[in-house]
Parts: C-alpha cells; sequence; structure tokens
C-alpha cells in the first residue's frame, strides 16, 4: 500500500475542513458547504460526460477502477531489475542460452519471461526488439488513455462547476425582489466553483500524475529489460552488461547499488 497517496489525499480535504472550521461557526459551518443541487450540477455533469467521451460503459468503469493503482506500490525498481539480469547472464554465459529456459520458471514478470523465450529459441535479435518494444507500446498507450481519462476528467470538474456558478447567477438575478432566493441562488453559484475545483485538485490531478509517474517508472523498467536481455543474446560479458544498464538508474542509485554489491561481497 502505497502510504504517501493515502496521506496525501487525507491530508487535502483535512485542510480544507480545518479552513472551513476554523471561524467562529466551528463546525457547524460545515453545514453551508453542502448542497446536493450543486454536487449534482458538478460531480454529476463531469462524470456524465466523460461517460459520454467513453467508447462504453465498461472503458469508462476500469477508467474509474484505475483510482486505486495509485494506492499500489510498484512491484519492481531498476536496481532489482539489473540484478535479475546480471544473474540471468552469468547463467547464460557459464551453461548457454538454452539455460534460461529453466531460469525463467522463477521469473514472475511475464515481459521478461516472454523475452528470455523468444532469446531461448533463437529468434533474431531485430525481432526480439521489436517484439518487445511493439508490446512496450501498446502498454503505453494503455496507460495513456487511462491518464488521459483523469485529465479530461479534472478539466471537466471546473467546467461544469462554471455551468453551475451561472445558473446559480441567473436564479439570483431573476428573484431579486426574494431575500431567501438570492442566498439559496448565490450560495449554489460559489459551491459549485468550489466543487469543481476539488475535483480537479483533490483527486484528478493528483491521480493523473500519479498514474503518469508509474507509467514513466514501469517503461523505463522494461526498456531495462530489453537492453539487458538482448545483451545477453549478443554474449556480452556480464560485467559490461551492468555497467550498460546502470546508465538508466540516476547518481544517487548507482551509488546505492553499489554499496549494496560491496555488502554482498563483503
Amino acid at each position: 500500500m502505497d502510504i504517501a497517496s493515502i496521506v496525501g489525499l487525507i491530508l487535502c480535504i483535512g485542510l480544507i475542513i480545518f479552513g472551513i472550521v476554523s471561524g467562529d461557526s466551528g463546525f457547524s459551518a460545515l453545514v453551508n458547504f453542502l448542497d446536493p443541487a450543486s454536487a449534482y450540477i458538478t460531480f454529476g455533469g463531469s462524470f456524465a460526460s466523460m461517460l459520454a467521451m467513453s467508447k462504453s460503459f465498461s472503458a469508462f468503469f476500469n477508467n474509474l477502477k484505475s483510482f486505486g493503482l495509485i494506492f499500489k506500490v510498484l512491484t519492481s525498481n531498476e536496481a532489482e531489475t539489473i540484478k535479475t539480469i546480471i544473474d540471468l547472464s552469468n547463467i547464460a554465459r557459464k551453461e548457454g542460452l538454452l539455460a534460461l529456459e529453466d531460469a525463467s520458471n522463477e521469473i514472475e514478470d511475464d515481459f521478461l519471461k516472454k523475452g528470455i523465450l523468444l532469446i531461448v529459441d533463437g529468434t533474431d535479435p531485430e525481432l526480439v526488439r521489436g517484439i518487445l518494444e511493439t508490446e512496450l507500446n501498446y502498454i503505453e498507450d494503455r496507460h495513456t488513455n487511462t491518464i488521459s481519462f483523469w485529465e479530461n476528467l479534472g478539466a471537466m470538474g471546473p467546467a461544469w462547476g462554471m455551468i453551475g456558478t451561472l445558473i446559480g447567477l441567473i436564479n439570483m438575478l431573476v428573484n431579486l425582489d426574494d431575500a431567501n432566493a438570492i442566498g439559496s441562488g448565490m450560495a449554489v453559484a460559489l459551491l459549485t466553483t468550489l466543487y469543481g475545483s476539488m475535483l480537479a485538485n483533490w483527486i484528478c490531478t493528483p491521480v493523473a500524475n500519479k498514474l503518469k509517474s508509474n507509467n514513466n517508472h514501469e517503461i523505463m523498467v522494461k526498456e531495462v529489460m530489453v537492453e539487458g536481455l538482448l545483451s545477453i543474446q549478443a554474449g556480452e560479458n556480464p560485467r559490461v552488461i551492468e555497467e550498460k544498464l546502470k546508465s538508466f538508474l540516476s547518481p544517487t542509485h548507482r551509488v546505492s547499488m553499489k554499496e549494496e554489491d560491496g555488502e554482498e561481497r563483503g
């Protein structure tokens, strides 16, 4: 479970509530920020628009389910992947490429396992690269579609908030003689703007950016796999492969990995 995402979202709503109740009215002021009509216009309109933009009901609900992905910790990282590649290269160097088939049974990552089986089967290196990069492109396309859903939903929130604001202002102007109507109309006008901003900045933008970050990380890890597998197939020295793959790491991660290697050898 990704604690950072949970804490971040909770802090956001917590700070909003704190701002509302910090006045003289205290927690009783929360009632002033609850309005069904404003919620129907803003949230209902935003999600209805996204439903209209979706290919199907299933596509719409699948994109909504992706919200849960921001709470999952990524199972793979660059350093572990590089170590796995080096282990595989040592096996291939000592026992030959065919020995990698048995080693692949212990690999959980389907993408890496697929690449191993391709080189075990003696597939041409360029074809191996083409197959794996094509799969990479489709993975990134799927991720991009999901990210776009949240980005578009984030744009819809303020837009529908503005529609609600206009509705509230019109109702207020039509009933200027009625003081009660002025208050309720202004409440709808302002709350729809608030709800739209909250939908965009509390939910959609963080989700889209987190999914984008996860996508970049996953693609980079898989690129490490592709380069490592092709290097193994080319018969390169494990030490050379390790140095090549370390170029994907940041300087901090390189130092950390070097320290871990030193501890293991010690």
